[in-house]
């Protein structure tokens, strides 16, 4: 009989760790959990770099990331950063178009992207 006592009493404080966060929290979501990124090809030699917005408010986001000229040649290698600042406004998009034009014919990647996002201050 106590046995069954003490198992409701824990179920009943699990139920309440688990919902009073939630509660108090206001079903608000962090900016980490309404943006997302996604990379598409475009071209033989481009790449979109996509920021999609779900969040109830604009954000300002920041992406870079690095074209790599022959990155198997010693002599040849080079790598260009590059980087974008962009306003992605309530339920939009916002994309950068990373280009590797600038190897010309020589092989190329597109590496170290990197994106974040943060609330609009405005």
């Amino acid at each position: 009989m106590r046995t069954k006592f003490w198992a409701r009493w824990a179920v009943c404080a699990l139920a309440i760790t688990v919902a009073l966060p939630v509660a108090f929290a206001g079903g608000k979501k962090s900016v980490a959990e309404c943006t997302s990124f996604d990379q598409n090809d475009k071209d033989d030699d481009k790449v979109e770099l996509a920021i999609h917005n779900t969040c109830s408010m604009p954000v300002d986001c920041a992406i870079r990331w690095r074209v790599v000229c022959a990155p198997d040649a010693k002599s040849r290698k080079t790598t260009h950063a590059k980087s974008l600042k962009l306003s992605v406004t309530t339920g939009g998009t916002g994309a950068a178009e990373a280009s590797a034009t600038v190897c010309g014919d020589d092989s190329w990647t597109i590496d170290s992207i990197h994106w974040s996002c943060e609330p609009n201050k405005d």
